[in-house]
């Protein structure tokens, strides 16, 4: 049977280890906090003293973590092993954390000088998709080792996608957030708009999503209680995906437009208006939240 550890059990982490208990790998997992690891213990997963202790013997570690610096930190290790010395030879390393792609890179580069097998696979989908284990997964890595962790991503998500090599899988996260935000500042301005103008949420939402304004920010995560009864606008705008968690993405896609000089206005646009977003209230609110601001920045009609 596999064994696969799993380091970082929170909000994504622990439905994801249920998921691979569910589909009858052996999991063990650890995270810094006592009471996701309690969490986790409930759902069938055996918790580890230490991360490296859950990556010892393992045929498969997975992390999940809040950013890169905590990915390479659990590589390395601090004051004991880390991961990649606490494995054995060859072991595959699947970090699905959303992370820059130079240290995606990275992570690769350690992992494969330790004698491990690096795969990048960021995850898109929220808390939903990680309970149903509906995820998208972007994956970055040799193609031997993409069809090898095939198993453990079947296990975990609906959509899987081999991007190309060690960092493409954070590349094509990067872009499809990218992509997310604007679409979800669009739809919000629109409604705004719409309201201001004398028009029905529900008028505006059948128009749009039989139309040429159809997108996910629209119909799965309308930003208007109503016409789309699941999406958080209905629940006081609970995440979902939280405006920080967007704001985080929209701060790497940054990073990566700099970098690459790409003329990306919207996108820009876009990491300025969810910083400000997350700089308040909308941190632990979804980002779809952001209708809210656009309401009280428009002037009087």
């Amino acid at each position: 049977m596999t064994t696969i550890a799993f380091v970082g059990l929170g909000h994504m982490g622990r439905p994801m280890a249920a998921n691979l208990v569910s589909a009858g790998f052996t999991v063990r997992g650890f995270d810094l906090v006592p009471e996701l690891c309690e969490a986790a213990r409930a759902t069938g997963v055996e918790i580890a003293d230490s991360a490296a202790n859950a990556a010892s013997g393992a045929d498969i570690v997975v992390t999940m973590l809040p950013a890169g610096k905590h990915v390479l930190a659990a590589y390395e290790g601090g004051d004991g092993p880390g991961l990649l010395a606490a494995a054995r030879p060859g072991t595959l390393f699947l970090d699905c954390s959303t992370i820059a792609v130079d240290e995606a890179r990275a992570a690769a580069e350690l992992a494969v000088a330790a004698g491990h097998r690096p795969l990048d696979a960021p995850v898109s989908g929220g808390v939903v998709g990680a309970e149903k284990g509906t995820l998208a997964f972007m994956v970055g890595g040799e193609t031997a080792d993409f069809e090898a962790a095939m198993p453990a991503l079947e296990a975990m998500g609906g959509r899987i996608v081999h991007c190309g090599g060690a960092g493409l899988g954070q590349a094509a996260k990067v872009c499809n957030n990218m992509i997310l935000g604007i679409s979800q500042i669009a739809v919000a301005e629109a409604f705004v708009l719409g309201e201001r103008l004398g028009l029905s949420h529900q008028a505006l939402f059948d128009v749009a999503s039989n139309a040429s304004g159809q997108c996910w920010a629209l119909t799965t995560n309308c930003p208007v209680p109503g016409p789309v009864p699941a999406s958080p606008a209905n629940n006081d705008y609970e995440p979902g995906f939280a405006g920080a968690l967007m704001a985080k993405d929209l701060g790497l896609a940054e990073q990566m437009i700099a970098l690459t000089g790409v003329d990306a206005q919207l996108g820009l646009l876009a990491q300025r208006l969810y910083a400000d977003f997350a700089a308040g209230e909308g941190a632990g609110k979804d980002f779809s939240g952001i209708i809210n601001s656009i309401r009280a920045e428009s002037t009087a009609a």
